[in-house]
């Protein structure tokens, strides 16, 4: 088969189309004909080399998975050949596509009972947006963050996958959102998204101006997975028992912050890792329904898997981007 390998850790020029070897089923894995690989910032963390964090060279990268049942191994029962499914890559045995083979390939193993059906009305490209980014999206929000209906929260980094799904998780829960960016016509996308408030934090301060938007009150929900200069002006968003939610730290892990808030203000500042299969699940059942609307920026053929991180790395998408082998 084909796949896009990292065979060095660095640039681009790591990154190589070539022939690897076809899988093979296990004892309870299944092979999956990939025909839709989301990529998330995590792919150029692993292809860029993470501090401690070794990865075993060379490696195929991609954790957001959609295709169909191509092998079935020993002792898996309810699939068959040619079934559409969605895989959860977070496994006991790692990660695919940060410890374990991804899905930059034409096929890939997975543990069977991490795959799930893909309802008919959802396709392939929508289906693989949602595990990392909008399983991220709905545990931060639901299961850690505890959004309410009434609630006001801030999207900062609204424009990628993680962001967009904030958005749209935060409209249907009956929430205030105020989404932050720095383009102004991602800005209007996200208002097309169901955003109340839009903030270009390129040119507002985006503290100050949330803390006129809520009228001197501040915001319930603050969500910030850049960390970097934006982690002490999050923190001035915040109303009394506000809460700080974090799931990475793209712009920088060891910000400068200021615990005054914190003890002033009483702050709860929430970390939260990863998604469940049900919460995969319950994003999958919103895009059936059409309440949840994956955005999808650009689709590429996987030998491009080189031009679709840099898209990524370069910040110039809204939205998910979509490989196909």
């Amino acid at each position: 088969m084909k796949a896009a390998v990292i065979e060095k850790q660095g640039g681009l020029e790591g990154l190589v189309y070539r022939d690897w070897p076809d899988p093979v089923a296990g004892a309870g894995e299944l092979v999956v004909r990939v025909h839709a690989c989301g990529l998330n910032h995590l792919d150029i963390f692993v292809r860029r080399g993470m501090p401690g964090f070794p990865v075993p060279l060379p490696f195929i990268s991609g954790g957001d998975i959609a295709g169909e049942v191509a092998e079935i191994g020993d002792g898996v029962s309810g699939f068959a050949l040619g079934d559409r499914v969605l895989i959860n890559p977070s496994t006991p045995k790692g990660m695919l596509g940060e410890q374990l083979p991804g899905g930059m390939a034409q096929k890939v193993a997975v543990p069977a009972d991490h795959a799930i059906m893909i309802p008919d009305a959802v396709s392939y490209r929508e289906a693989a947006c949602l595990p990392v980014a909008y399983g991220t999206a709905q545990r931060m929000l639901v299961s850690r963050g505890k959004l309410q209906s009434g609630e006001t929260i801030l999207v900062l980094g609204a424009s990628g996958g993680v962001g967009n799904a904030c958005v749209q998780i935060a409209r249907n829960l009956g929430a205030t959102v105020i989404a932050a960016a720095g383009d102004a016509d991602k800005l209007e996308r996200l208002r097309e998204l169901g955003a109340d408030h839009l903030i270009n934090y390129k040119e507002q301060d985006f503290s100050a101006e949330t803390w006129r938007i809520t009228g001197k009150r501040g915001v319930d929900v603050a969500v910030n997975f850049t960390g970097g200069d934006s982690w002490a002006p999050s923190l001035r968003c915040l109303r009394k028992n506000g809460r700080l939610l974090t799931c990475g730290a793209t712009a920088g892990f060891d910000p400068k912050t200021d615990i005054r808030y914190i003890w002033v203000r009483e702050l709860n500042i929430l970390g939260s890792d990863g998604w469940s299969t049900e919460d995969i699940r319950i994003m999958l059942d919103g895009v059936r329904r059409g309440s949840i609307k994956p955005v999808i920026s650009k689709v590429l053929p996987l030998e491009q898997a080189r031009e679709a991180e840099a898209l990524i790395e370069d910040r110039s998408v809204f939205g998910k981007v979509i490989l196909e082998p």
